[in-house]
């Protein structure tokens, strides 16, 4: 049974930082890359930041540039989402995803709230 788990969301002051992480089970999470995407009241979906399998490689958006870091521990199953200098902007749910190499297998954690307040 696939699970990917997020939890370390919570409400921040902003300027405040918060650490996201996302435990996974029930794949090879060693051999997926890993995506945290964010979705705010309203809006789309978008994706937040990457990394890939051996964690070698990551991309960010413009917006989270600077002030987020994605990482893993493929010993622990874990990826982490580090997000400091917090904007109410940034106030969104957070999801953890995994995407195979050949992206035929994609999946979704539960979210995790974050507010970022003013």
């Amino acid at each position: 049974q696939v699970q990917l788990v997020e939890s370390g969301g919570g409400l921040v002051q902003a300027g405040g930082s918060l650490r996201l992480s996302c435990a996974a089970s029930g794949f090879t999470f060693g051999s997926y890359a890993m995506r945290w995407y964010r979705q705010a009241p309203g809006k789309e979906r978008e994706l937040v930041a990457s990394i890939n399998s051996a964690g070698g490689s990551t991309n960010y958006a413009d917006s989270v540039t600077g002030r987020f870091t994605i990482s893993r521990n493929n010993a622990k199953n874990t990826v982490y989402l580090q997000m400091n200098s917090l904007k109410p902007e940034d106030t969104a749910v957070y999801y953890c995803n995994a995407l195979s190499y050949y992206r035929q297998y994609n999946y979704w954690g539960q979210g995790t709230q974050v507010t970022v307040s003013s």
